[in-house]
């Protein structure tokens, strides 16, 4: 079978009609958001995250044949993605901003095609911003250093360093702001999933940021599911793609 799907036009279109599903969808993800649970490490996951989750994978799979799937609300370990599509998802990043109220949470998407990176997707719903691979940006310049949510020693000791610093609880946020300048940079030495960092670390490169994951350079490579990735993001002033 010949692939055209797999050609950049493609992927940015089946990653459009999931923004505009995301939107249609939106009141329904609103209304489920105070129906909380807890998982087995304290951390919250709504009804929200499962319903989002479950339309995004099923518009998806409609799109992309044969399509291997990792999202952080349906993972189990032991996942290793053979050849062919593969998305990998975080329906809702910034789930305790979103249960609590808060605007800032997202949705991070990344499409993959035979291991090789297609395009992304950081997608923050409420506050109408967004960065799919290929997009235009506007960018500003900034001092500020956001840091992860999770705290450390060592994450301590550099946020009392950063001067202007701050911390968001949304990695998308995070990664949207150091992408298009608002941050100059984004630290998170605790480390996240692969859910939570691959759609932002791989539109980070296309955008010229300069990206480490475990104090290394990041060279484009599919991040393992279920594994922590301390992660560093310097915001990048290379022209946008296209």
């Amino acid at each position: 079978m010949k692939l055209p799907e797999s050609s950049a036009d493609f992927t940015r279109d089946v990653l459009e009609e999931v923004v505009t599903h995301v939107s249609r969808v939106l009141p329904t993800v609103q209304s489920l958001r105070y129906e909380i649970t807890w998982k087995a490490d304290d951390s919250p996951v709504t009804a929200a995250d499962v319903f989002l989750e479950g339309e995004i994978e099923s518009l998806l799979r409609e799109r992309l044949p044969d399509l291997s799937f990792v999202g952080e609300e349906s993972y189990r370990p032991g996942f290793a993605p053979g050849s062919g599509w593969l998305a990998v998802l975080d329906p809702i990043d910034g789930t305790e901003n979103f249960c609590s109220g808060f605007k800032e949470w997202g949705v991070s998407l990344s499409l993959w095609h035979d291991h090789k990176h297609s395009a992304s997707l950081l997608l923050l719903p409420e506050l109408g911003m967004r960065i799919l691979s290929g997009d235009q940006i506007e960018r500003v310049r900034s001092r500020i250093v956001g840091f992860s949510s999770s705290i450390n020693d060592e994450l301590a000791a550099q946020l009392s360093k950063a001067g202007e610093a701050r911390i968001m609880g949304c990695a998308v946020y995070n990664m949207v702001n150091v992408i298009r300048g608002a941050y100059a940079r984004f630290v998170n030495p605790v480390g996240a999933y692969s859910w939570d960092l691959l759609a932002g670390v791989a539109l980070a490169t296309e955008y010229g940021c300069e990206v480490t994951l475990d104090g290394r350079p990041y060279a484009g490579e599919l991040l393992e599911a279920g594994r922590r990735y301390r992660v560093d993001i310097r915001h990048g002033r290379r022209a946008d793609p296209g």
